[in-house]
């Protein structure tokens, strides 16, 4: 039978193969809550003792179309990081602690080699999350994907007591904002980026490169220990600005943010070659801010102490004021029906 399937594309052996390849990689980042191993058919874990209200935070995403730009370009030993990033940011959010990471990995045909370098990072990025890689699925699907390509996608787990959820509705008139640096544009934006690769006459400097494929930061470690000082977050994804700052507060309210802190040459670059406007950068792009945190305005200078000392770049970006405030000119002013540069 298995020399049937291969026949039509499949290799059975090639899967085993990988499984005993990625083993090791995966038992370091076990917890303690683990009831399973590598290799069944779904992975088993307790509800972790510590919470006493445990509310269960899902998140799933994937690397987008950056991933064809990693395969062009080599540098496949750093789509992990992307991938748990952008699953593992969005349950963080919740102030939620990422615990558990699956992938799921889909290709024409197998390559045992670029497969084990790809889950291999996954499982480096999980230790950087905090989480652990307790399975997947790798998927041969012959006919069905271009030749060398594949997909990739993430479910991640994360569990926060049920009265320290960070919600919108923490958020007060004065709250303070604070926003994270990036590493570059994370892993959005890329099919417009893509594009204008495609259309550029010269090819960019490796810098340029380097810059754009930079691996999305995970902000796990630094934020957790601050959660009880913390009110909301907003994780700075596709939309940027305009899509994502809104979903942390409430509708009477309306964020005031100053867009002058210091962006990544890259975004300067990308708008240059672009030929957009701030603003549709800023509704695009992340513009060099992955994270941003509401905190009460006397908790903010302390928040930010801490997060450079964790390995954070923070700027006090803005302030929070109840719906149709009166802006300084310059102002970006986010709410959910107005998004403008005052």
């Amino acid at each position: 039978m298995a020399d049937a399937y291969k026949r039509s594309g499949v290799n059975i052996d090639a899967g085993n193969e990988l499984v005993d390849r990625i083993k090791p990689a995966l038992g370091s980042n076990r917890t303690s809550d683990m009831l399973s191993g590598l290799g069944g058919f779904a992975a088993l874990c307790r509800v972790p003792e510590k919470f006493t209200r445990p509310v269960m935070v899902l998140g799933t995403d994937g690397v987008g179309t950056k991933l064809d730009l990693l395969l062009q370009h080599d540098q496949l030993d750093t789509v992990g990081q992307d991938l748990v990033a952008m699953c593992a940011n969005d349950v963080l959010v919740y102030g939620a602690e990422p615990t558990l990471f699956l992938d799921y990995y889909a290709t024409e045909k197998l390559d045992v080699d670029e497969a084990e370098t790809v889950i291999k990072s996954i499982a480096e990025a999980c230790d950087i999350a905090g989480c652990a890689l307790v399975g997947g699925e790798t998927a041969e699907m012959p006919g069905f994907y271009p030749d060398g390509k594949f997909d990739l996608a993430g479910f991640c787990v994360g569990w926060v007591e049920e009265d320290e959820i960070l919600k919108p509705e923490r958020v007060q008139a004065g709250d303070a904002i604070i926003g994270l640096a990036s590493s570059g544009p994370h892993s959005n934006g890329f099919s417009l980026i893509r594009k204008l690769l495609s259309e550029l006459e010269v090819t960019p400097s490796p810098k340029i490169l380097s810059a754009l494929l930079a691996p999305t930061r995970i902000y796990a470690k630094s934020l957790l220990p601050l959660m009880p000082r913390i009110r909301a977050m907003a994780h700075i994804t596709g939309g940027g600005f305009k899509d994502n700052l809104p979903r942390a507060f409430s509708n009477t309210l309306e964020a005031h943010i100053d867009p002058g802190w210091l962006k990544p040459y890259i975004f300067s670059w990308l708008q240059d070659q672009l030929s957009i406007s701030r603003l549709e950068m800023l509704e695009t792009f992340n513009c060099g801010i992955g994270m941003v945190l509401f905190v009460d305005p006397t908790n903010s200078a302390t928040v930010s102490d801490e997060l450079a000392q964790a390995g954070e770049t923070p700027y006090l970006i803005g302030q929070v004021h109840p719906q149709e405030s009166n802006a300084q000119a310059g102002t970006l002013v986010v709410s959910r029906d107005r998004f403008e540069l005052v």
